[in-house]
């Protein structure tokens, strides 16, 4: 993997187009870690009658056979398998869903250079849905992109040439911002230039990501316009 374009100074004059991700990127990720590792095993327990440790063993193995696939991502799918109304579960703690700091405060930045605001989501559209909500992200967004449209994430590197399909970009005039190496290597595989990494996706977890190939920014006033 080559080193990434993008650096601490950030020549907007060279870019046309922002992609971004939601979850870990806009939007804490504390939500997303609380429900998975929390709040859905806590359900599948009294369901299922079995401890919450039986409960969150068994959900992890079954999270890890998934991972970087659609379904890891599909609000449906998750349904369907648990047996739980995953939906409905995440609008009983959507009290956790919070914007990033200094996220809206970027979004405007960038809005009055004249560039185009995409969210480039694998989040499925009733997690999307629920998120657009509840936060204001939408309102700061000049479209929005969800992997589930096209039935591939953006792991997958077919899903670039779907989203050059609906929201053509030059790879070498676009910025994307996301907190996963693997879909950040994705990216840079379709040969996106311009790639961010976010360092604390999660504001409770313990110590920050660490990123070898992509410049990696702790909040977005390292890269406002």
């Amino acid at each position: 993997m080559t080193q990434s374009r993008i650096n601490e100074d950030v020549n907007w004059e060279e870019i046309d187009k922002l992609f971004l991700d939601m979850d870990g990127t806009l939007l804490d990720l504390h939500f997303d870690n609380y429900f998975w590792l929390h709040h859905v095993p806590e359900q599948y327990a009294a369901k299922e009658g079995i401890t919450l440790e039986e409960a969150s063993a068994e959900l992890k193995g079954r999270y890890l056979t998934l991972e970087g696939s659609i379904n890891w991502y599909c609000v449906d799918y998750w349904t369907e398998e648990l047996g739980l109304d995953i939906a409905l579960l995440k609008q009983e703690v959507d009290h956790l869903i919070q914007v990033h700091p200094h996220v809206l405060e970027f979004l405007e930045a960038v809005k009055r250079i004249g560039k185009r605001r995409v969210l480039v989501t694998n989040a499925h559209q009733k997690s999307l849905a629920i998120k657009l909500a509840k936060t204001p992200i939408g309102d700061h967004l000049d479209g929005v992109i969800c992997s589930h449209d096209f039935g591939i994430p953006k792991e997958d590197p077919r899903f670039w040439e779907k989203l050059q399909e609906v929201e053509p970009f030059d790879k070498g005039r676009t910025v994307f911002v996301d907190d996963s190496v693997r879909v950040l290597d994705s990216a840079a595989r379709y040969g996106i230039e311009w790639l961010v990494a976010i360092k604390q996706p999660d504001s409770k977890a313990v110590a920050p990501l660490q990123f070898e190939h992509y410049f990696a920014i702790d909040d977005f006033r390292e890269i406002m316009p």
